[in-house]
């Protein structure tokens, strides 16, 4: 079975039957060694009745002792060695399926991640929770056809050869009665495939509405839209739930042949062989192997049938996976210095030195080792200067007089840090969320932790660092989730920091300590955060004020006050202190330096 930490390898994403047959691939011998033991087990217990057989016709009808005890041997060492091979061939079948299972598990972790950003803009939530929770379920079960569903085609045939040497007839019958079954399952499996990607459809939006429902709760109160999004809920779940019948239906009528067929057929066979043997043809030993043989059909043709439901469910969920797989990340191109355009060949290397980052869609200049601010009435506007700034998404910005999508895309993400306020929190302690795959020291979370004004949060906490936190931080205020992932954004020490509305949801206390502390944090680094809070922009030391996404004028958060009166009806608040220079509420603790960041952090991480 796959190890965890093992390549799975490259999937085949051409289509459902292809990803199938590669996950088959993967583990060649396993599956040699599945369709082996499989076909052993059904054809030992086919020479069951053979043995039977012989032992009624040499010695229990001629009343020969000795011929009997050896046959009557020979089915006990037959039957052994039969429990034995069924252990194994379960094993290794358990095996199959769970290398599928991790397999497809690890393909899609992988790739969502190599998505990265672009994972949101391209797929939903719901699909990606879909495919984890039933679709991996699905396609390992599909894996069945590799064991059972080869030893059940194998043993047909052995079957047909040993009712050859009775009667032609039966043999007939019994080779006949495969493509019967092909022919009368055949139409379900396909009408299963089209109701059950159907179903999955319905599944994967009722699911992102569950989602929706689970972050959106207490605005859709605050707005009076609870009945609305509830009757919206009710319409899609009654639309599932229809669609759910007919996948029930299509799959009872599979489940009902499944045992109604092998019934037919061994009435069918055992209504033969008794004429044969009420005329003479066929002996008291040969009637009793033949009814035989025919119960022992009885398991593989019940395993073809579920053979077809099982890989008409598996293709439907492969189909979903390959789907997620044909998606790809946002292009790392490459783009011709001279002429500005991408040209996928030549990268340039990203500036040694701190440099200027210029959008020249909006004019925004970034003087490195400074905090500028980024203003503007619309919320969407500035976020897509710091989406080009960031590179995520088309970007004509330069960095350093280097076009930013010229640079070798790990050089962009190692150096230029995107802090999204409503950035993804993972359940771990609150030490593993806000250090992420790094190992910070205690000092380093210390400062980090006074910086974003989070200390109450840990001092709050029952085991302060080390307890745990729920996914996407449900178990904190809003303020609370904000100040953690400011408090991941500075312990990931960026060269430059491109904070979104990092103050947003803190009352005027909290934020004017953040604003103080995150400027000292930050001396020397160069710092963008988009807002409208006058206690923050009081902080920055330089402003760039947007309208239609443009910059309109640039100066400090006092002269823009004076001057621009969009910018002062946009940012005055409604309080005393409109330019943000207030009562200090941490007078130890200003922008020219922070005379506590060391012990006083430290005995908040301990």
């Amino acid at each position: 079975m796959i190890d965890a930490y093992e390549d799975p390898g490259t999937p085949d994403s051409r289509g459902g039957w292809a990803y199938l047959a590669w996950l088959v691939r993967c583990q060649p011998w396993r599956a040699l060694a599945g369709a082996v033991l499989a076909s052993v087990w059904m054809v030992l217990m086919a020479v069951t009745p053979y043995l039977l057989s012989k032992a009624v016709d040499d010695g229990l009808e001629p009343g020969d002792t000795a011929a009997l005890a050896g046959w009557t041997a020979a089915l006990s060492a037959v039957g052994a060695f039969n429990a034995w091979v069924s252990i194994m061939r379960h094993r290794t079948m358990t095996r199959v399926r769970m290398d599928g299972y991790f397999r497809t598990t690890k393909v899609v972790v992988g790739h969502t991640l190599r998505l990265g950003a672009a994972l949101p803009r391209q797929v939903g939530a719901a699909e990606v929770v879909t495919i984890g929770v039933s679709d991996v379920h699905a396609i390992a079960g599909a894996l069945t056809v590799i064991g059972p569903g080869v030893g059940s085609v194998v043993v047909c045939v052995f079957v047909a050869g040993l009712l050859l040497s009775v009667s032609p007839l039966l043999a007939a019958v019994v080779l006949l009665g495969m493509p019967v079954v092909a022919v009368l399952v055949g139409p379900l499996m396909s009408r299963l495939q089209g109701t059950e990607t159907e179903y999955r459809e319905r599944q994967g939006v009722l699911t992102a509405r569950i989602g929706d429902l689970a972050g959106g709760l207490r605005v859709l109160n605050g707005l009076g839209g609870k009945e609305l999004f509830a009757a919206s809920f009710d319409r899609d779940s009654q639309r599932l739930r229809a669609q759910g019948y007919r996948v029930g239906a299509v799959t009872s009528w599979m489940q009902a042949l499944g045992v109604g067929l092998p019934t037919l057929f061994l009435a069918v066979v055992t209504w033969l062989a008794a004429r044969l043997a009420a005329q003479g043809d066929m002996t008291v030993g040969e009637l009793v192997s033949v009814y035989g043989y025919v119960a022992v059909l009885i398991g593989p043709v019940a395993f073809l049938v579920d053979m077809g439901y099982q890989l008409s469910r598996g293709v439907v969920a492969a189909r979903r996976v390959v789907r997620l797989l044909r998606l790809e990340p946002a292009p790392d191109t490459d783009t011709d210095t001279s002429t500005g355009t991408g040209t996928g060949t030549g990268v340039a290397d990203a500036p040694v030195e701190p440099s200027v980052l210029h959008d020249p869609v909006s004019g925004v200049r970034v003087a490195p080792g400074r905090l500028t601010a980024l203003v503007g009435a619309r919320h969407t506007e500035v976020t897509a200067v710091v989406d080009r700034l960031g590179r995520y998404g088309p970007t004509d910005a330069t960095w350093g007089g280097v076009r930013l999508d010229a640079v070798p895309l790990d050089q962009v993400r190692d150096r230029i840090l995107v802090a999204d306020h409503e950035a993804d929190l993972f359940a771990g302690s609150l030490r593993e969320v806000v250090g992420g795959r790094r190992a910070p020291s205690p000092a380093d979370v210390g400062r980090a932790v006074r910086a974003a004004a989070a200390d109450d949060i840990v001092q709050g906490l029952p085991e302060g660092l080390e307890s745990p936190v729920t996914a996407q931080g449900r178990s904190l205020s809003g303020g609370q989730r904000q100040r953690v992932r400011l408090v991941r954004a500075l312990l990931a020490d960026p060269g430059t920091l491109l904070a979104v509305e990092p103050t947003s949801a803190l009352d005027a206390h909290t934020e004017a300590a953040v604003a103080r502390r995150l400027r000292a944090a930050r001396t020397g680094r160069t710092t963008v955060v988009t807002t409208t809070s006058p206690l923050l922009l009081a902080q920055a030391d330089t402003v760039h004020y947007l309208v239609d996404g443009k910059v309109t004028a640039t100066g400090h958060h006092h002269d823009l006050l004076e001057r621009e009166p969009g910018y002062r009806s946009l940012v005055a608040r409604d309080t005393d202190d409109t330019d943000g220079l207030g009562p200090d509420p941490d007078p130890g603790d200003d922008a020219g330096g922070d005379s506590d960041t060391g012990a006083g952090a430290e005995e908040v991480v301990r």
